[in-house]
């Protein structure tokens, strides 16, 4: 059971998610308070692989209220922990085929911050377009049947 903190809800609209992938981050004192009251944005935020590590880059965390001069730098580049083997083929993957590593939710689980990434491509506009097309069609459906249940 996992305790949702916040998601990337420009994600779905932006990318064609493709595969995802839980890891664990790597976070300070500060920085897991921060989170854990929900001062946390995912948005412009992106992944990469440095050295054979996979690190997210551009999330920003909140200084926390009650720290002191220990404070969190809020867009440092944060380690996540992934097997080796997973990075390997995030990796071969991403130079392969163009891809993206895109970070979609940061949630608790028993106590610890996971970080669902998923590997993505990028949407053309006329995609989006027919998404957002797709999605008025849904609720207008939606809408006609709770008006037809009303009578």
């Amino acid at each position: 059971m996992a305790n949702v903190v916040v998601r990337n809800k420009k994600a779905a609209h932006d990318y064609f998610i493709l595969e995802k992938l839980e890891c664990g981050i790597e976070l300070r004192g500060t920085e897991i308070k921060s989170i854990r009251s929900g001062k946390v944005s995912l948005q412009d935020a992106y992944c990469r692989i440095k050295n054979g590590e996979l690190f997210v880059i551009n999330m920003h965390i909140a200084k926390y209220e009650h720290g002191n001069i220990f404070n969190h730098e809020e867009k440092r580049d944060r380690r996540l922990l992934a097997h080796k083997s997973e990075i390997r083929r995030l990796a071969g993957r991403l130079q392969q085929e163009g891809l993206t590593l895109i970070p979609l939710t940061l949630y608790f689980v028993g106590g610890l911050a996971k970080l669902e990434i998923a590997l993505c491509r990028g949407k053309k506009l006329y995609d989006k377009r027919e998404d957002l097309r797709k999605e008025a069609v849904r609720k207008e459906i939606e809408k006609a049947h709770r008006h037809r249940d009303r009578y």
